[in-house]
Order: structure tokens, then sequence, then C-alpha cells
């Protein structure tokens, strides 16, 4: 397929293009500075854009099978996040203008600002206070693509992000704001970047979680 990609200069984005290049995918890496962004192949095209327009997104998305983001913005403590929200709305907007109709994004358990009361004691009085700007933002970006009926979007919400190899495990789905056990409780607390974007690329060829937020984590 021919996928451009959003965020492939973070630590996922990266994961996300190597896997695509493996599998055969031809990949346009849309980075804001494309020094960063050193893989090398015949399948790979890097373009800087400012993910924030419409416009510049634009030519881009042009002739593109799918649009996937690992895009990732700081905690702000005194302004709040918006990155999230913005670039979906500018991604979205561009994807209309040439007729792109499928996105995958990535987001993380416990955007819900109800849905950590039952996750352990630590992240829950001391995680998710620290990044709640950025999980406000992220549950208001969720907010808006369930709004959106005119693409086909899928979130896929991992939990905390581990810099370890992609694994072959079988990956557990909940659609929610994190994967309960039988007792309700969060199976787990970390996944690793390659399994999330091993994840995101089996979206491409499966229909199973179309216009709906997935959590995830791996068995």
């Amino acid at each position: 397929m021919k996928i451009a990609v959003l965020g492939a200069t973070g630590q996922t984005g990266q994961q996300l293009v190597s896997q695509a290049l493996q599998q055969g995918h031809c990949v346009t890496a849309v980075v804001r500075n494309t020094a960063k962004l050193t893989l090398m192949h015949e399948n790979l095209k890097v373009v800087e854009a400012d993910i924030f327009s419409e416009d510049s997104l634009k030519p881009h998305f042009q002739g593109q099978d799918a649009v996937l983001s690992c895009l990732g913005f700081p905690i702000s403590f005194f302004y709040g996040v918006t990155g999230y929200t913005q670039s979906m709305k500018a991604a979205l907007n561009a994807m209309r203008g040439v007729k792109v109709n499928r996105i995958i994004t990535m987001t993380s358990w416990y955007t819900d600002p109800d849905s950590g009361s039952n996750s352990s004691y630590l992240i829950r009085f001391m995680l998710l206070p620290m990044i709640r700007s950025v999980l406000n933002n992220m549950y208001e970006m969720e907010n808006f693509l369930k709004q959106t009926d005119d693409i086909n979007w899928t979130v896929v919400r991992p939990p905390g992000l581990k810099n370890m190899p992609t694994t072959a495990n079988e990956f557990l789905t909940h659609e929610g704001y994190f994967v309960p056990d039988e007792n309700g409780l969060p199976v787990g607390q970390s996944v690793s970047r390659g399994d999330v974007a091993r994840f995101m690329l089996s979206l491409l060829s499966n229909n199973a979680w179309m216009k709906k937020a997935v959590a995830i984590i791996t068995k």
C-alpha cells in the first residue's frame, strides 16, 4: 500500500516506518525536520511539512491509501496541550481535499479522566496527574474523531510505551480506555513500541476497528 506517516521521527514512528517498508509498503514520511530521519530505502520518501496546515499536508497525502499518525506532543502544565486536536483537524481536511479515506492514529490508555480509577496507586495518583494535559487533548481528539462520519478512522490506545523489540505475541484488545481482566482490572501496564506499530499496520488489511477506539496490550 501507499501510506503517509505523521510523527515518523518519533520512537514509535520510526518502528512503524521500518516495519511498513519490511512489509513492502511505499512510505511517505511527513516530518518537521528531514535530518531527524536517517533511514534510507527505495520505497521511502521523506518530506518536510507543517503538520498543522492542511495546505502543507495535502500534496503529500495525494495518492495515498492511508495516513498513519504516531504524533506525540509534550506535557504542558500551564497552557494545556492542543497539538493532537489541531494536527488531526489539519490532517482530516487535507485528506478530504485529496480523497484519502483512511486514518489510523494512536493515543493512550486512560484518556477519559474517569477511566483510571482501577489502575495501580502509582499510576493513578502519580503518573496520570503528571501526564493529564496530554491525555486530555488526546481525549478531545478521540471525541472529535467520533463525530467524523466521512472518513474511516481508528484510534489505537496502548498503555505505557517501552523501547523493546517487536514480539510475535498475541494482542489483547478492548473497545474501551484500557484492557481489563475478568475482574475489570488492567491486565498490565506496558507494551513495546514495535508491537504498537505492528498492530497499527495490521489495521491496513483489517476492517475490525473501523470508526472505533481500541485499547491494546500483548499477552
